[in-house]
């Protein structure tokens, strides 16, 4: 499953929790690759390979890119949610006038910033206090 460096690809950048991910899209015909890894294999449940695949379905673009995605730090759904937004973004830089309101218009250039909240000092977690006791 090696691709071709030298042609000429479209990039994005995807993030979502704690995970990021760095996507390229080839002219091809609508391989996926993350981490060097077969799609399927990287991640098995559907659920997560359709909210990857969204972007691709909704602009109509299925079996013309080759994706290739390098995703670390976070969970799998995490990663998931990253990869998804990469594609969306190097869609939009693949051709922007074309794209761009239609995945905009499905929710798919959005960020979720959404992040785990930190610690506080005094307290267990975030916002998990010590129990009271009365007696």
């Amino acid at each position: 499953m090696t691709t071709d460096t030298t042609a000429h690809y479209h990039y994005g950048t995807g993030r979502r929790k704690n995970a990021i991910a760095q996507v390229r899209l080839y002219p091809g015909d609508g391989s996926f690759v993350i981490n060097n890894r077969p799609f399927d294999d990287y991640f098995p449940l559907e659920v997560w390979r359709s909210e990857i695949a969204a972007s691709l379905r909704v602009t109509g673009t299925q079996g013309q890119y080759n994706v290739v995605a390098k995703v670390h730090g976070g969970g799998i759904h995490g990663q998931a949610g990253a990869t998804s937004l990469g594609i969306a973004r190097a869609l939009v830089r693949a051709d922007e006038e074309q794209y761009k309101s239609l995945l905009r218009k499905n929710g798919l250039l959005t960020r979720d910033s959404r992040i785990k909240e930190s610690k506080k000092y005094g307290l267990k977690r975030a916002r998990r206090a010590q129990q009271y006791t009365k007696r």
